[in-house]
């Protein structure tokens, strides 16, 4: 009995010895930059002061489970480790355009999809860069998701000079610390939500280079040009504490043409709101990938994505998201086949540009290839 007792004794200590280290090395992992920072002082004064911000953390409008009905994360966990799911990737190199954006001149209308959530806009001499990831990994860990082959071919040297870089939310595929960190010379002025300007700090920028916005606020960046910032349904986060900065979309509109950008987030009455508050739209970028009915409350299926087009009023819709990481179980290209399926005999016309395509605003009758097809 003693000696069972000494063994039960050593092996206690030796999983509390275990613990204490494991903890210890997450503690100082988590200390490493690209975790970012979590708002305090004025800074947490101020978002305490949002009505979005209550218990703690940003909440959205409508409260409601992340995990649909009939599902659980544990069930979602346990799929994903013990199940194959096909064609979450392609094989072949996915075909795409490099585009000298720092040749563009300023008095065009366009817009460059990076893949993904990441695009560079220009409208009206104003040059836009939104949500970039260029680092070709979206997990501050070791391994996947990574870019897809021939999806990840710009850099941020191929960035001319940035007056505006948008973020919709903190997570890692739209907020890419080396990315980010390595625009800072390059970048006028860091358009985010409430709380996401730590991270910036912490990376080197400047208080004069970051404005932080909570929902139907805006910035006014010249005459009969003004950046919304909009709500939309979804949360945030880079480490153990979520929702410390907020998650937005944007209502870009400018003397020649009216821009919104989805951000990420599941499907709610916000669109019909957006377009009875604001002028008709003239392109929406929406997400449209990464999806699972499991969490469709933070992220839109496409025939969701279809259906706030046509509630939103826009003319023209690209759709984002997608074609560069894996992070759903849905084939890589299904986005493209569903809002493609989806958007026949819409009142809205649909892009599908390539990877670095160049999208003329102005241009009604630009036409766009299903490039997708004949890609394994």
């Amino acid at each position: 009995m003693k000696k069972f007792k000494k063994i039960l004794k050593r092996t206690i200590v030796v999983i509390l010895c275990v613990i204490i280290v494991l903890a210890a090395a997450t503690y100082f992992y988590m200390k490493q930059p690209q975790f970012g920072a979590l708002p305090e002082g004025k800074r947490l004064e101020l978002i305490k002061n949002s009505p979005h911000y209550k218990d703690g953390k940003f909440r959205n409008l409508v409260e409601k489970p992340t995990i649909s009905e009939g599902y659980s994360i544990t069930g979602e966990i346990w799929e994903v480790l013990t199940k194959k799911f096909p064609r979450t990737e392609p094989v072949d190199v996915l075909p795409s355009v490099k585009t000298d954006l720092k040749a563009l001149p300023r008095n065009r209308n366009v817009m460059v999809w990076f893949g993904h959530s990441s695009f560079f806009l220009q409208v009206d001499g104003i040059r836009i860069l939104v949500d970039p990831v260029f680092s070709g990994r979206i997990s501050p860990l070791p391994g996947k998701p990574s870019a897809y082959k021939g999806s990840d071919i710009y850099s941020v040297a191929d960035m001319p000079e940035i007056d505006y870089m948008l973020l919709s939310h903190d997570h890692y595929d739209h907020l890419d610390y080396e990315t980010v960190k390595a625009l800072q010379p390059k970048v006028k002025y860091v358009l985010c939500g409430l709380g996401a300007g730590a991270h910036y700090e912490r990376w080197g920028y400047t208080a004069k280079q970051i404005i932080e916005k909570d929902w139907g606020e805006h910035v006014d960046v010249k005459p009969g040009f003004t950046i919304f910032t909009e709500n939309t349904h979804h949360d945030g986060g880079r480490g153990f504490k979520s929702s410390q900065a907020l998650w937005l979309s944007f209502y870009i509109q400018s003397p020649g043409m009216n821009v919104y950008y989805s951000g990420d987030g599941g499907y709610s009455g916000r669109f019909k709101d957006i377009a009875a508050k604001h002028p008709p739209i003239d392109w929406a970028v929406m997400e449209c990938g990464q999806y699972n009915k499991a969490w469709q409350s933070v992220h839109e299926l496409p025939q969701e994505v279809a259906l706030a087009t046509t509630e939103l009023k826009a003319k023209n819709l690209i759709p984002v998201h997608h074609s560069k990481f894996t992070l759903a179980k849905h084939p890589w290209d299904e986005p493209l086949k569903e809002i493609t399926k989806y958007s026949r005999d819409k009142n809205y016309r649909l892009a599908t540009p390539m990877i670095g395509e160049v999208v003329n605003l102005d241009d009604s009758a630009q036409m766009f290839r299903q490039w997708w097809k004949n890609v394994k």
